[in-house]
């Protein structure tokens, strides 16, 4: 006879803990994360409420100052021996424009760095990140040069350009867009409408689905679906196998991002090929 204690899983991190900044309202990206994450990682949001982007350039463009909201989540990860945090909000990448990631992480990082006194400090060899700078190097590691870009039906068309543009200025050669139809209920709305609206927490993945492989085009080398707070994980195994080229989504790659440089290489199957480099 023994006295051993069966012991359930708690998700506790204890090979990594990761740290997402994500807008206040989304549900969408604890969901899509937890789905994916591989045993002993765990998960922790801060939910931020300011307006794109969430770290202003300064006049002289010599950095950028975290928006309050921003800079109150990281005074609470600051204590939580995270091993990674991502600012995981595709807009704020695309319209803050090329340089402002670095900026951004160097600005995240001063703020996570000392913690009050008799707390925890971030950790040494800790990393930031951003969902732009996540995406970029998810897109290079899948060989992906010319990507069909696939985007909210939320994201107005200001948004919408500078997403092409992003890309375009990091050296990609995107070979098309598509801001998902959102359908015949949503379609009067205007793009920037749809979220208050609710469209947010009814999103259905079988209709992105057929339009991503009714619109991709021959010459893309690949599909980046843009936007933490666009459901899709849940189709990217089957859109890979049906059109024979890699799917990489915002949530999946700054997941594989922050993992991979937190030192987690354990592969994950079921979403997509980029979680098993």
């Amino acid at each position: 006879m023994t006295n051993e204690t069966t012991l359930a899983d708690d998700n506790w991190g204890f090979r990594a803990r990761i740290g997402l900044f994500i807008v206040g309202s989304e549900a969408v990206p604890e969901a899509e994360w937890w789905a994916m994450a591989p045993g002993g990682v765990s998960v922790h949001a801060a939910r931020v409420t300011a307006g794109a982007p969430w770290a202003r350039w300064r006049a002289d463009r010599t950095g950028v100052d975290l928006a309050d909201d921003l800079l109150r989540a990281c005074r609470q990860f600051a204590a939580m021996r995270l091993s990674a945090v991502v600012l995981a909000h595709t807009t704020s990448s695309v319209v803050g424009g090329k340089g402002w990631d670095d900026a951004t992480v160097s600005a995240l990082s001063a703020a996570l760095g000392p913690a009050a006194p008799g707390t925890t400090t971030l950790g040494a060899g800790a990393i930031a990140t951003t969902n732009g700078l996540d995406t970029l190097a998810a897109l290079r590691a899948s060989g992906v040069k010319r990507p069909f870009l696939v985007l909210p039906p939320w994201f107005p068309d200001d948004t919408i350009k500078a997403a092409v543009r992003y890309y375009t200025d990091h050296g990609l050669a995107p070979a098309g867009h598509l801001r998902m139809d959102p359908g015949a209920r949503w379609r009067d709305l205007p793009p920037q409408d749809l979220y208050g609206h609710g469209m947010g927490f009814e999103q259905e993945v079988e209709p992105l689905h057929a339009q991503i492989r009714a619109a991709c085009p021959p010459e893309a080398d690949g599909v980046l679906i843009g936007g933490t707070g666009f459901r899709c994980v849940a189709i990217l195994e089957t859109l890979e196998h049906d059109l024979g080229r890699p799917v990489i989504s915002a949530n999946q790659a700054s997941l594989w991002h922050c993992l991979r440089r937190s030192g987690v290489r354990t592969p994950v199957a079921g979403y997509g090929n980029l979680l098993r480099l």
